[in-house]
């Protein structure tokens, strides 16, 4: 099958994304992709946006320096069915590269996990479906590099050829056990995502693994080591850990080397950085040693939203994590795809008394207030007379461990 597919056609200037554009008038369902440099650069981009149509692929070249806008309207287009697998990352991606907005998207990944699928990335899920095997080899490849080689453009084409086809699958399964209203929900969700602020943070020092387990002299010399790096990541143009990983941070935090022969014995340090970077590590650790030691870590907020909940908001929020892991078996599904986690958080903060309060908790669809309304507000209420009676105490929270 893989053998017999026409070649793609590469849009790399405006006449040929208007001679795109003018093919995708004929379609409704348009499947969507893209490839960024994430590996490579210090903030990624977008590299390439996979387009195909009913039986044509497109890879669409945002690096030549031609105007996009045109197909952003596409995305934006309610009339035509935006198919992606997995669409996430991509949403963010475009909407911050490229303004894109989003209506009237399909996530076949979504769609996959929904009917019940424990392992729904792209290639598992065309394997079982199609017996069709996706070569995974080119994930991370320089997307940046140009010209294409031809084996990425061949991987590049894959990752939309046949995401209408599935989706036209999944539509009518998901139908007949009354689930697409799941997809739907999801979808409109991810429709409305926007990209979260990305700014250096020099406190995120923090999250490394083995951080806490350091000495206050020490986190002085890690956090000046972690300010290093992105700002040499940041001239260079390269992702962080190109220029020394985590665990290379750590050890050289806890040895605190005076000289370059000191430098060489950190694992992960090579001769290569010691000539490239020895001098910037070992002036920022002396001067870190003259700073002031970091007794008290940094408060950071929670990447899962936890850290805005006081200790009763968060007996709550576990509750309901509980009762959504309940439904979520009973439907072979995603807990994320029964009630998503902000609107737990907010469920959690909010504790709605009555039916017209739940009513109107944002993110909740109506198939939601049908199927799981009537025990929200049990679980809720079961909580207040806990708390009323004393059967539950608030304990200490702790630190719940560095970010992975």
């Amino acid at each position: 099958m893989l053998h017999d597919l026409p070649p793609p056609t590469l849009v790399q200037d405006a006449r040929c994304l208007e001679r795109m554009l003018a093919d995708a008038e004929r379609h409704a369902e348009i499947a969507v992709d893209t490839e960024a440099d994430s590996f490579f650069s210090y903030r990624e981009k977008v590299c390439l946006i996979q387009v195909s149509f009913e039986e044509r692929d497109y890879l669409v070249d945002p690096l030549a320096g031609f105007d996009l806008a045109p197909l952003g309207a596409l995305t934006a287009d309610p009339r035509k069915v935006k198919v992606f697998h997995d669409a996430e990352y991509d949403v963010l991606l475009l909407k911050r590269s490229l303004g894109f907005t989003f209506q009237n998207l399909f996530d076949t990944r979504v769609a996959a996990a929904t009917l019940g699928s424990k392992t729904p990335g792209l290639a598992t899920v065309l394997q079982e479906r199609f017996g069709i095997e996706l070569d995974k080899s080119m994930q991370r490849s320089n997307w940046g590099e140009r010209p294409l080689s031809e084996r990425q453009i061949r991987y590049a084409r894959l990752d939309t050829r046949f995401l209408i086809t599935l989706m036209r699958e999944q539509r009518p399964e998901l139908e007949q056990r009354d689930r697409l209203c799941i997809v739907e929900g999801e979808c409109r969700r991810l429709e409305k995502l926007e990209p979260p602020e990305n700014d250096f943070d020099p406190e995120e020092w923090v999250r490394l693994k083995g951080a806490r387990t350091l000495q206050p002299p020490e986190r002085r010399i890690l956090r000046e080591l972690f300010v290093l790096r992105d700002r040499l990541a940041e001239a260079s143009d390269q992702p962080p850990f190109r220029i020394m990983n985590n665990e290379t941070l750590i050890e050289l935090a806890r040895r605190r080397p005076h000289v370059a022969q000191e430098l060489s014995e950190v694992t992960g340090f090579t001769w290569k950085q010691v000539r490239r970077l020895g001098e910037d590590v070992l002036a920022v650790v002396a001067r870190a040693r003259e700073l002031p030691p970091i007794s008290a870590f940094p408060e950071l907020e929670s990447r899962d939203g936890t850290g805005e909940l006081d200790e009763l908001q968060l007996e709550l929020h576990e509750r309901l994590k509980t009762l959504r892991k309940t439904w979520a078996e009973q439907l072979d599904t995603d807990p994320a795809y029964v009630i998503n986690r902000h609107v737990l958080l907010r469920l959690a903060k909010e504790q709605p008394r009555d039916w017209d309060a739940l009513e109107r908790m944002p993110g909740l669809d109506d198939w939601q207030l049908d199927d799981f309304g009537e025990e929200l507000l049990e679980a809720i209420e079961r909580f207040r007379d806990d708390v009323q009676t004393g059967k539950f105490q608030p304990k200490r929270r702790r630190w719940r461990g560095p970010a992975r």
